[in-house]
């Protein structure tokens, strides 16, 4: 029932600073010091934390016998000399005191404010180390895998770490053993104990990466201006550099796509488009809506939109699956996108808007067609059976349907 040898226990791997350590060890045993004495103001606690032992003093001066007037601060001559035969009148003595003399009762309560003090210090150590590393990128392995979250232990610190499902990314999946690498995102506390949540979703996972793949964002020649993402589906950075020599997109994918290949891996094969930041707002928005080839772009500055003009074989490409590319560029470049189909073949030819077949095409099958970027009859007719099954995942039956009775609109005209 030793304080020592509850301090040793602590004091070993703990984060905790020494002086810090030195003065929470002062306080309790200055607060045992003070319920037997009623006051600690002539006595020293030394406390060696290389050792993990400490010493208690008690100092009074020596005054001739029967002239003690302050028992708290004087003692007897004949009481100093059987401590040590060499004290004189007037000198101070130093009496030592050992733990056993506070009783059994006292070192039980001492020893368990001094556990409680030295696990606060500790939760108070993590939540401000982790603060600081807020956006950083850690490492840990998984240690309980639970409903709506995963505890990880710190690779490096050992220290308990949360990654809630609504920060994991879609088809992540771990074992109990798993190593997993996330970025920490940020450090509350619940219940007065410190939580670090990491996060496999946010920008900035994906932005600590490519530096950590990437030597010349790290070393400030390329800055990233802008990440959008569709964790684990798409995403696309807009990259800048201050060097006229490099080529910021080549070098963020690197030879053969060296560089950004590993970070495809640990995205669960999220799609990365990296792409030239410019001011030029129409290059911008031709820029974030690759892979497609944009024609031409009509600007509405004041309201931020954009109409966008492709040809028929670039308007599913611009749009993406289930409309995650049109999505993310409009994202990107902060400005509302609409996508339009080139026609020139049929440029002086009557065309009708979709929504005038509503009586003959349900509304659904309509969205899905305006949806890859057809918004009028002829657009529709413009496009083979087999690419509208593709691109749309209607039914043949319903895409013969719908093209028989567009066929048969401009039939009854002629």
């Amino acid at each position: 029932m030793n304080l020592v040898d509850t301090f040793s226990e602590f004091k070993t791997g703990k984060n905790i600073d020494r002086p810090t350590m030195v003065r929470v060890l002062e306080d309790v045993f200055r607060t045992l010091i003070r319920k037997k004495y009623g006051s600690d103001e002539n006595f020293e606690v030394i406390v060696n934390t290389t050792k993990g032992d400490l010493e208690l003093w008690r100092v009074r001066e020596v005054v001739p016998d029967g002239e003690v007037t302050d028992e708290g601060s004087e003692i007897s001559i004949s009481e100093a000399l059987a401590i040590d035969e060499d004290y004189e009148v007037g000198e101070e003595c130093y009496e030592q005191l050992f733990l056993e003399d506070f009783g059994r009762r006292a070192i039980m309560a001492a020893r368990q404010t001094l556990i409680s003090r030295i696990m606060e210090l500790e939760k108070d150590e993590i939540y401000r180390r982790y603060s600081e590393r807020v956006g950083e990128i850690v490492l840990g392995e998984v240690n309980q895998v639970l409903k709506r979250e995963i505890l990880i232990l710190d690779d490096a610190t050992g220290n308990e770490l949360v990654l809630p499902k609504m920060e994991m990314i879609r088809g992540d999946f771990f074992r109990k053993g798993d190593m997993v690498k996330g970025v920490i995102k940020s450090v509350d506390m619940k219940n007065n104990n410190p939580v670090v949540i990491v996060s496999r979703t946010d920008n900035t996972f994906l932005e600590k990466l490519m530096e950590q793949e990437v030597p010349e964002i790290e070393d400030g020649l390329i800055t990233i201006r802008r990440i959008v993402r569709i964790p684990g589906e798409r995403a696309k950075v807009a990259v800048e550099s201050y060097d006229d020599r490099i080529d910021p997109v080549g070098a963020c994918v690197g030879m053969k796509g060296s560089r950004i290949h590993g970070i495809v891996r640990e995205l669960r094969n999220e799609n990365i488009d990296i792409v030239n930041f410019t001011n030029n707002i129409t290059l911008f928005i031709q820029r974030a809506l690759t892979p497609a080839k944009v024609s031409s772009i009509e600007l509405d500055t004041e309201n931020r939109h954009a109409n966008v003009y492709l040809d028929p074989d670039q308007v599913s490409l611009a749009i993406g699956k289930g409309g995650t590319n049109i999505k993310l560029a409009s994202q990107l470049t902060e400005y509302e996108i609409d996508v339009y189909r080139n026609m020139p073949e049929y440029e002086e030819i009557e065309d009708v808007d979709l929504d005038e077949f509503a009586d003959e095409i349900e509304e659904w099958v309509i969205d899905a067609l305006k949806g890859i970027g057809c918004d009028s009859a002829r657009s529709v007719l413009a496009l083979s059976k087999e690419e509208l099954l593709r691109r749309t995942d209607l039914e043949e039956e319903t895409v013969n349907e719908v093209m028989r009775i567009l066929s048969e609109e401009f039939e009854e005209e002629k």
